[in-house]
């Protein structure tokens, strides 16, 4: 008896220990960055690099990208848990393929105006909207700027433009040496390459897309349904780290470089740091993301952006705001209020 009753103790002991073994482990999340790890990926390194990921009981994996595009098909595929990318991108896809199983979800507004730009140099003549008509623009097929440039042409009754294709790395370049009147890209990209290619930043006209009439949000933290739905607690969790970490990088980006470099070592810091703060102070903590809360968005305007994106980018069906968007996941208003006032 006493070693039946022995061995059901150590059976006991066993299934304990190993439930709470279960309970300590933590949550895998495969994570997809929209971009190249550079200065505004410091926004995910930095959680990271800290454990505020780890602390929050997640295992997550961050890794660079090579558009939004490629961030959503690869969480909709079921690749990557979660991911990085611009919410035109992701409305583009629900619009044209109703019938997929897995489409991701916008859970948190992170660039809440679109880093999107018309860039041209001063000798151009190229001083407003206006004096792009008729000119010829650069830009790759998929680029968020060019994508969305019907709604900049109509806001702005722009016409007659012609537009030449190139790779990412030769957007710069093409522009520099005179082979286009003016490209688009987001801001704190395009802006700091054309210094690297020899281009002073005060010979360059920019034209950013909120400031004339165009009124998108930009990247957005997405998720898969299936992570949503099988551990809505591990979401929450991960906003909530991001956030945290979020705040500690725009407190002080010159110390989130760090990290970004810790993960690419041949980045140049100073470079990198510029282009961080001047994301920092265009598309996070702008006036609209002040005005709306981080993380949060403005109902009228998601349903505005939704029937602009349709009609610009041609797409299959229409796109419904309310299923591409949920703030079920964010943290409190208190954690979200993490944006200085300027």
């Amino acid at each position: 008896m006493k070693k039946r009753q022995f061995l059901h103790a150590i059976a006991f002991a066993a299934a304990t220990l190993a439930a709470g073994s279960a309970l300590a482990q933590s949550t895998p999340i495969k994570f997809q960055l929209d971009w190249r790890f550079e200065g505004p990926s410091a926004l995910f390194l930095t959680p990271a690099a800290k454990g505020y990921f780890k602390d929050a009981k997640l295992d997550v994996t961050i890794d660079a990208g090579n558009g939004s595009g490629g961030a959503v098909t690869r969480v909709a595929s079921g690749a990557y848990d979660m991911g990085f990318a611009d919410l035109a991108a992701l409305m583009e896809f629900h619009a044209n393929n109703p019938d997929a199983p897995n489409k991701p979800i916008a859970v948190m507004m992170v660039y809440n105006d679109t880093p999107a730009s018309v860039m041209a140099l001063k000798k151009s003549g190229i001083k407003t909207p206006a004096d792009l008509n008729g000119k010829k623009l650069g830009a790759p097929v998929f680029d968020a700027g060019r994508r969305a440039f019907p709604i900049f042409s109509k806001a702005n009754n722009v016409t007659g433009v012609q537009w030449t294709a190139m790779d990412p790395p030769l957007r710069e370049t093409m522009l520099a040496r005179g082979d286009v009147d003016a490209i688009t890209g987001f801001t704190f990209t395009s802006l700091l390459n054309l210094e690297a290619r020899g281009v002073k930043a005060e010979d360059v006209v920019v034209l950013p897309y909120p400031e004339f009439g165009v009124k998108l949000y930009g990247n957005a933290i997405i998720a898969s349904p299936k992570i949503l739905k099988e551990n809505p607690a591990a979401v929450k969790a991960f906003l909530q780290a991001f956030t945290k970490g979020a705040k500690d990088v725009i407190t002080n980006p010159g110390a989130a470089i760090a990290d970004v470099k810790a993960r690419d070592g041949i980045i140049n810091a100073d470079l990198e740091t510029r282009r961080l703060k001047l994301a920092i102070d265009t598309v996070i903590n702008s006036a609209n993301a002040r005005a709306e809360g981080f993380g949060q968005v403005n109902g009228p305007r998601l349903s505005l952006m939704a029937s602009q994106v349709s009609d610009a980018f041609n797409t299959k069906t229409r796109i419904n705001p309310d299923v591409v968007w949920s703030a079920a996941y964010l943290p409190s208003k208190a954690e979200l209020n993490i944006l200085p006032k300027k």
